[in-house]
């Protein structure tokens, strides 16, 4: 395809790279942003720079955050004593987006996996130790609200075998509603929300 713009042609091989966008949406969306305010687009690209660059991770959690703090472990209305351990950022959305569950949360960056050259050192997972050992610990509750895939079942294997030791605290896993092979993010909120509602917890 000749683009009469070589603009417009970078605009769409940039905007083609996005998941999920192939070239006809690519081209679309590149001529929408063109015939918008230049506001709009000054704007949307000033939020995605903004969005690159200022944002950070919390340094409890390791959700997405504004703040050292994320609002999650920031709000005192949450129960800080149960902890739900996912593997992605997007997994802490999807289970917020269910409105069942309102306790803290533990991001694991990932998931166990040889072939790709991901160990458990590679993932936040010292860090979540970390915090059930600490001495002003209120932690009570573990959830592994981790995908049942091969790797996630890896990984909710190798957490049950490091937090066993905990004895005050309790290891549970959200209840098999999830396929198998399935990933959370893609699940209905139905499903996931009853996942999560009716977690089991796993013999030490």
């Amino acid at each position: 395809m000749d683009f009469p713009s070589k603009l417009i042609e970078n605009a769409v091989g940039e905007l083609s790279k996005l998941p999920g966008i192939g070239k006809k949406t690519a081209l679309r969306l590149a001529l929408h942003l063109l015939k918008a305010e230049t506001d709009t687009t000054a704007s949307l690209a000033e939020a995605l720079a903004k969005m690159r660059f200022e944002i950070r991770y919390c340094d409890t959690c390791h959700n997405i955050s504004d703040t050292p703090e994320c609002t999650i472990c920031a709000n005192k209305l949450r129960d800080h004593s149960t902890i739900c351990v996912v593997s992605d950022i997007r997994d802490v959305i999807a289970i917020e987006n269910t409105g069942q569950y309102k306790g803290g949360y533990h991001v694991l960056g990932g998931v166990i996996s040889p072939i790709e050259g991901v160990g458990p050192s590679d993932l936040q997972i010292d860090s979540l130790v970390g915090r059930i050992s600490a001495s002003d610990s209120e932690i009570k509750e573990v959830i592994l609200a981790i995908s049942p895939t091969m790797e996630g079942d890896t990984t909710a294997f190798y957490l049950s075998r490091r937090l066993r030791d905990f004895a005050e605290v309790h290891i549970s896993s959200i209840a098999r509603g999830i396929p198998m092979g399935g990933e959370l993010e893609y699940a209905d909120e139905i499903t996931l929300g009853r996942s999560i509602v009716e977690r089991q917890r796993q013999a030490k």
